[in-house]
């Protein structure tokens, strides 16, 4: 038996990277080792080329308004190969700045346009509004299929895990889906996308961006597990099943915490 591997770009890390963003790289790093499957992290930053194939899993985290400029400016030069990655299926997870960059464009307070790569069919927008706090989604069904209760293991993901995520938000831009945009969930607790619409983040193919901070991952292992298995899924052309981990902490303190903020 082949023995399975994934490699995992991370853009920008040491410019789009706050709130704990670089924990979701640990969390699937470790989710992966304690499955047998070997991982290696590729960082990618201004002046890295990118090929087809380079990569089986993207993550892009939040940043700073000039490194947001800076990063913009660079990704010019990467727009079209991410964004055929994304076609393929390749999965992304981008948070904040970096679902900013990955939408159409963001349109600062002053100045021109950033231009955006184009894999979510969203844009955004500066604002005076400062959306800040902890935040609760419940997840849109085209994400992933509720598993037979039957078939679930309990200890592995209970149903609330299922249905809902938490995280911490941090943003003053306010992002719009156009018409064929598909939200990733809908706003339980805090502001989302906007702070309008009661919509959080925007799901494509197997890309999701969102708001949510304070390393997203740890705090919601079924969300890290459908991005691990979409990766191996594409990179190997068939269907996956993960061996199931003993989630029982982590699924604890997600239900505590989700008690906690409503």
């Amino acid at each position: 038996m082949i023995k399975q591997k994934l490699i995992i770009g991370y853009l920008y890390p040491e410019l789009m990277n706050i709130y704990g963003d670089t924990g979701n790289i640990i969390c699937l790093k470790k989710r992966c080792q304690w499955r047998g499957i070997d991982v290696e992290i590729k960082n990618l930053t201004i002046g890295d080329n990118i090929k087809k194939g380079d990569c089986d899993l993207y993550f892009f985290g939040g940043g700073q308004d000039q490194s947001q400029n800076d990063v913009a400016k660079d990704l010019k030069k990467k727009a079209t190969i991410l964004k055929a990655e994304a076609d393929r299926g390749i999965p992304f997870l981008s948070i904040c700045g970096g679902y900013q960059l990955l939408g159409e464009y963001y349109q600062p307070f002053e100045g021109d346009k950033l231009a955006g790569v184009g894999i979510f069919p969203a844009f955004t927008k500066a604002s005076n509004d400062r959306m800040i706090g902890n935040i609760v989604v419940e997840v849109a069904d085209s994400l992933w299929q509720i598993a037979d209760s039957k078939k679930e293991n309990p200890i592995s993901h209970p149903p609330s895990a299922i249905r809902q995520l938490i995280g911490f938000e941090n943003h003053s831009g306010k992002t719009f889906l156009k018409k064929d945009g598909k939200p990733l969930g809908k706003i339980i607790k805090g502001f989302g996308n906007n702070g309008e619409d009661q919509t959080e983040g925007c799901l494509y193919k197997n890309s999701i961006g969102c708001y949510m901070h304070g390393s997203l991952l740890p705090k919601n292992p079924r969300l890290a597990d459908w991005l691990i298995q979409k990766a191996l899924e594409v990179k190997y052309g068939r269907e996956l099943e993960l061996k199931l981990l003993n989630d029982e902490l982590e699924n604890t303190t997600h239900e505590q915490a989700i008690r906690k903020f409503n």
